[in-house]
């Protein structure tokens, strides 16, 4: 059984800083996917999931939004645009920039009890 765990813990976990959407950062999340593909993305069929990725565009975004996912991650010290913290404001949506790479960061969520998707 997955353990939920709110946005605002995996942030400290992973020292990283909410770009936007601090308001919503209690909300829980028990699966994470990691992916640069976002056509992955399209396929998941879960909730209360944080997406980890290394891409930062606009697409990335409207995946998340049309996913119904939270929390977006950035890893290995991606930027967000302005236009996307836009999006993500309008969808009530957490975007997070972590330094760490994509491979430490998924091992951290896992080990805090994070679930993977599949």
């Amino acid at each position: 059984m997955a353990r939920s765990i709110k946005i605002k813990k995996i942030a400290e976990l992973l020292n990283a800083k909410v770009v936007c959407g601090a308001d919503f950062i209690d909300k829980e999340v028990e699966q994470a996917f990691a992916s640069d593909l976002m056509s992955d993305v399209l396929t998941l069929e879960s909730e209360q999931l944080v997406l980890i990725t290394g891409l930062t565009n606009m697409q990335t975004v409207r995946t998340a939004e049309m996913a119904d996912i939270d929390c977006v991650v950035f890893v290995r010290g991606k930027k967000v645009t302005p236009e996307m913290i836009e999006v993500a404001n309008e969808n009530n949506m957490v975007l997070v920039e972590c330094e760490y790479s994509m491979f430490r960061t998924i091992g951290m969520l896992y080990e805090a009890g994070v679930s993977p998707v599949y």
